[in-house]
């Protein structure tokens, strides 16, 4: 059985040594190991990789012996088995190019996250999911039934044991309550390499400005609107040759590539927060 084992604790001698004995004590080999200090923060952050030699040893055995350690170093921590997949749902209104590309990855193998539904403010994307058979949830969103929605959303997280939320180009703010709710387990994408040109066509904005890169930032959601903790970023080079139109296309691939990778990374326990920021073992 491989298991991942990732760690948050205030940063002490005896951290490393007091894993790696528990791995031996308990028949396990390191495959990859990873950490980092901020010392500044005086906070340890560690990914551990293993797998057990003793056919007979469960998860459960090994999460309460770890315990023991964890108490000791005041830990926050999280240990899963390797095959686990994530269970996800995925929310998006209109634009359907982050939706399309995050089912293609998970349908081919290249995600471990389970998809168990896609929540939408319009009808627009049930092909989508009629085309892998995944349950469409089509939750309108006004003024008026703001509320209801999203207390409908969180009755779906509850019911389907969601695990991670990803707001693929959902173009609704969500309430201060909901963020706090979800709060690290809900990555959005956000069309533009904050900071960014803010209002309405950012990619006109930044068009006529001249820019000579578009990018897209993932990160998690909190309060602050388009401020959470940033997972992933990318650019892509433009030039005076491209009109807007194209330079929308552009960054629709960007964000398309930054998101799968900042779920890929969270399904795979590789990200940590730190504060308002994130420890990212890629």
């Amino acid at each position: 059985m491989e298991c991942v084992l990732t760690i948050v604790c205030p940063d002490k001698p005896g951290i490393v040594y007091a894993v790696s004995s528990f791995l031996v004590q308990h028949s396990g080999n390191i495959l990859a190991s990873q950490q980092f200090d901020d010392r500044p923060e005086r906070r340890f952050f560690m990914r551990v990789q293993f797998e057990t030699l003793d056919p007979d040893v469960t998860l459960d055995e090994l999460r309460h012996g770890f315990s023991w350690v964890a108490e000791s170093f005041h830990m926050s921590w999280r240990l899963v088995a390797e095959t686990s997949r994530v269970r996800t749902l995925i929310m998006v209104s209109k634009l359907g190019h982050c939706l399309n590309d995050l089912l293609f990855r998970w349908h081919s193998g290249a995600l471990p996250i389970d998809v168990a539904g896609i929540v939408s403010n319009h009808p627009d994307a049930t092909d989508f999911a009629a085309r892998y058979d995944i349950p469409y949830h089509h939750v309108p969103v006004t003024p008026e039934t703001k509320a209801d929605a999203e207390a409908l959303l969180l009755q779906l997280v509850r019911d389907l044991d969601i695990e991670l939320v990803v707001l693929a180009r959902y173009m609704q703010i969500l309430s201060d309550d909901l963020c706090k709710q979800l709060e690290g387990r809900a990555i959005n994408i956000h069309h533009s390499f904050l900071p960014s040109f803010k209002g309405a066509k950012p990619y006109h904005q930044a068009h006529e400005r001249g820019v000579k890169l578009v990018g897209a930032t993932a990160h998690y959601i909190t309060p602050e609107l388009d401020e959470g903790p940033v997972i992933e970023q990318d650019v892509i080079r433009v030039d005076h040759n491209l009109g807007p139109e194209q330079f929308v296309a552009a960054g629709r691939d960007v964000e398309c590539l930054v998101l799968a990778r900042a779920v890929k990374w969270h399904a795979e326990h590789r990200v940590l927060l730190n504060g308002n920021r994130t420890v990212v073992f890629r």
